[in-house]
């Protein structure tokens, strides 16, 4: 799990359970994508709630969440 640290203390992170993030203090949690299968069973991972793309198809939901993860990582992290 990767935090980014602001000068104002303030932390930014993709949520993931690896670390109690309640530990750094009140949390705002906010949806950034939506991953679900289309009627051919392929994954999408649409990120328009972040004004992002929806990436896919995927064979599989791992594929799909793992391309969610590096776009969040580009996009919405840096």
């Amino acid at each position: 799990m990767q935090l980014i640290i602001h000068a104002d203390g303030s932390v930014r992170c993709l949520y993931g359970e690896a670390i109690s993030l309640r530990n750094l203090g009140p949390l705002t949690i906010h949806r950034a994508s939506h991953v679900e299968p289309d009627a051919d069973g392929c994954w999408h991972a649409d990120l328009s709630p972040v004004n992002g793309p929806t990436l896919g198809p995927f064979v599989s939901r791992s594929e799909a969440l793992s391309a969610e993860e590096s776009w969040l990582m580009e996009h919405r992290l840096v």
